[in-house]
């Protein structure tokens, strides 16, 4: 990770030189986790080789919301995310629903318990969610296959649209399912589409 300052200018040339230096080095092949024990400057990652630290909800809730304010929009929102950041989402939708800032909540591959652990559910608030809400799912995603979504009971406002053999990213097995990915987002698109005209 590299830090910048707001407003970069000339003095800042040495840092633009500075990325182009591990630029080269990624070119030549060496090994990204070396390269940021090497590198980064940030002190969470540089002596984990990269990886970044776990994000948890409480963290990424204030920044989901600042980035809605900083939208300059009178228009109500349809919100939403990829699995973590459509969990994100649909735990603050309410609230935004009752002052109109949104009209909608869209999730794709929600992940409604941790993979392997099917007993472990992030769905409480679901079952009492007022924020008309779409889910798009593939029926065999390990944070929640079609099977285990049936035994739920989720709330009257969640309409969940299956995509057939899909995983988490929705991609099936096109020799079992008959279906390609792009089968699937088009569907999807179809989907979205319908549901956004019924809001």
């Amino acid at each position: 990770m590299l830090r910048f300052k707001q407003g970069m200018n000339n003095q800042d040339s040495s840092r633009l030189e500075n990325i182009a230096l591990k630029i080269k080095e990624l070119s030549k092949n060496n090994p990204w986790d070396s390269l940021c024990f090497i590198y980064s400057q940030d002190y969470r990652t540089n002596k984990k080789g990269g990886k970044l630290p776990p994000f948890a909800s409480g963290q990424m809730i204030p920044e989901f919301e600042a980035a809605l304010e900083a939208l300059d929009t009178e228009v109500p929102l349809i919100i939403g995310g990829k699995s973590m950041g459509g969990r994100i989402a649909s735990m603050i939708a309410d609230g935004l629903l009752q002052t109109k800032r949104i009209s909608g909540l869209l999730c794709i591959g929600y992940p409604f318990h941790p993979i392997g652990k099917p007993d472990k559910l992030r769905t409480d608030h679901l079952r009492d969610l007022q924020t008309p809400t779409l889910i798009c799912q593939g029926t065999r995603d390990p944070f929640g296959t079609a099977e285990e979504v049936a035994a739920y009971d989720p709330s009257g406002a969640i309409e969940i649209t299956w995509l057939e053999d899909g995983d988490h990213d929705l991609k099936p097995r096109k020799r079992i399912s008959g279906f390609t990915h792009a089968d699937h987002m088009q569907s999807m698109a179809a989907s979205v589409s319908a549901w956004v005209d019924g809001l």
